[in-house]
C-alpha cells in the first residue's frame, strides 16, 4: 500500500470520527451567563427555556416571584434594581416548577429546596469576602455514628495549623438549621472566610470549627434504606426534643471523641464552644444545658427554648443562676426583628433576665436568613476562648 493511499484512508477515518462524534453530542444552545452582577449592584439573571410559557425569578432580596422576559433565542432574563451587597439564595420558577440556575455552580446545600447563590460584593470587602490574607483549610470527615451509620463533618482548621504540629486549639462546634446540611455554614455562611479575615485583623483566637450534620434521624433512615422522616411540627414537642437529644448523644459520644483523636484539640470544657442556627440553635441550647461539663461557651442564633421547657427540663440552669453564670463564660442569643422566631426568642431572653442568668444578645434587622447568620458568627467568634 503506497504512502498516498495510507494518507487518504487516515484522512477519511479522521473525518468519520469527527462526524460520528458530532452526531453523538446533544445540540447545544446559546451560551448563558447567569448571574451577572453589574457595576451598580444590580443583577442580571438568565435562563434558557425556549419551550417554557412562563419563567419567574425567586430571590431572597425580592418580595415575591418576579416575571422574566424571553428573547428570540429562548433565553429568559431580568435585571434587578441595585441589591444590598451580601450573598443571597435564588431560584427560577419554570411553568410552576422551582429549579436551580444551571449556569451557576454555587448552590445552597439543603435537604429540601434547591437554590443557587449570588454574591453581590461590597465596594469595601465584606467580612465574608475572599481577601488577600492567610487562609485555613476545610476538610470533609467521616466518623462512626449512631446505630452503626457513618456521620459526616466539615472541619475548618486555621492558617498555620499544619505548620505548627505541637500547637493545640480550642474547638467551636457549629450546627446548621432545619433541612440544612453540614456544608451550609461553609458554602453559604462562609464561616471559613469570616474566620480567616477576623484572624488577619487580630480579632479572634485561632480555633478549629467543626460543622456536623444535624438530622440524625434522616441519616439513619437513608443509610438503612428507610424513608426520611418528616420534620417535627412542634418545636418543643416530644419528637423534637427526642431528636435533639439524639443529636446531643451523637455529638458528645461520637463527634467530640473523633475530633479530639484526629485533630489537635484542647480537650476541656473551657476550650469547647457550641453554637447553631434555627434548629441547630435549639440543639445547641439543649446539648449545652444537658452537658454543662462539656461546654463553657454557648451561642444561639435565631433560636430559643420556651419557659415551659426550661422549667421542665433545665431547672438546674435557672435554679442556681450564680452557679450557671460561673460555668458559662458566654451565653449568646441573637435574632432578627423580622424573624418568625423573634417573639419566642425575645421571650427566652426575658425569661433568662428574670431568672438572673447572664447572657449577651444582639437583635438585628432582617429575618430568618443566612445573611443574619454571617453577622452573628462575625459578632460571636471574637468573644470565644478569652
Amino acid at each position: 500500500m503506497n504512502q498516498q493511499l495510507i494518507y487518504r484512508i487516515g484522512l477519511v477515518w479522521v473525518v468519520f470520527c469527527l462526524y460520528t462524534g458530532a452526531i453523538a453530542q446533544p445540540p447545544r444552545g446559546p451560551l448563558v451567563v447567569s448571574p451577572q452582577v453589574n457595576a451598580d449592584k444590580s443583577v442580571t439573571f438568565r435562563y434558557l427555556a425556549p419551550q417554557a410559557k412562563a419563567v419567574e425569578l425567586s430571590a431572597q432580596f425580592e418580595k415575591g416571584p418576579v416575571p422574566m422576559t424571553k428573547d428570540a433565542q429562548g433565553i429568559w432574563s431580568i435585571t434587578t434594581s441595585p441589591v444590598k451587597p451580601d450573598i443571597y439564595p435564588y431560584s427560577f420558577r419554570v411553568d410552576g416548577v422551582t429549579v436551580m440556575d444551571p449556569a451557576n455552580v454555587a448552590f445552597f446545600p439543603n435537604e429540601r429546596f434547591k437554590a443557587s447563590l449570588v454574591d453581590v460584593p461590597g465596594d469595601t470587602p465584606l467580612i465574608h469576602a475572599m481577601r488577600d490574607v492567610p487562609h485555613g483549610n476545610v476538610t470533609y470527615e467521616y466518623y462512626p455514628s449512631a446505630e452503626g451509620t457513618t456521620g459526616s463533618l466539615v472541619v475548618y482548621t486555621p492558617p498555620g495549623y499544619d505548620q505548627s504540629p505541637s500547637k493545640k486549639y480550642p474547638v467551636y462546634y457549629l450546627i446548621s438549621g432545619t433541612t440544612d446540611t453540614e456544608e451550609t455554614f461553609f458554602k453559604v455562611g462562609k464561616t471559613n472566610l469570616i474566620l480567616d479575615n477576623l484572624l488577619a485583623e487580630g480579632k479572634v483566637k485561632p480555633m478549629i470549627i467543626v460543622m456536623p450534620y444535624g438530622n440524625i434521624a434522616a441519616r439513619v433512615a437513608e443509610q438503612k434504606g428507610g424513608a426520611k422522616p418528616a420534620d417535627p411540627t412542634v418545636r418543643d414537642g416530644v419528637d423534637a426534643v427526642k431528636r435533639a437529644n439524639d443529636f446531643a448523644t451523637d455529638l458528645v459520644s461520637n463527634v467530640i471523641p473523633y475530633v479530639e483523636k484526629n485533630y489537635r484539640a484542647i480537650a476541656n470544657r473551657e476550650n469547647r464552644a457550641i453554637g447553631g442556627f434555627s434548629r441547630g440553635g435549639g440543639q445547641t441550647l439543649r446539648t449545652a444545658f444537658n452537658n454543662m461539663d462539656k461546654f463553657a461557651w454557648v451561642c444561639a442564633y435565631s433560636s430559643y427554648l420556651s419557659p415551659q421547657e426550661m422549667d421542665g427540663n433545665f431547672s438546674q440552669i435557672v435554679a442556681k443562676p450564680d452557679q450557671t453564670n460561673k460555668q458559662l463564660k458566654l451565653l449568646w442569643v441573637s435574632v432578627g426583628s423580622d424573624d418568625f422566631l423573634y417573639k419566642g426568642t425575645v421571650e427566652f431572653m426575658d425569661y433568662l433576665k428574670a431568672k438572673k442568668v447572664n447572657f449577651k444578645n444582639l437583635i438585628t434587622d432582617g429575618g430568618h436568613t443566612w445573611m443574619n447568620v454571617k453577622t452573628y458568627v462575625a459578632a460571636t467568634t471574637p468573644l470565644l476562648f478569652h
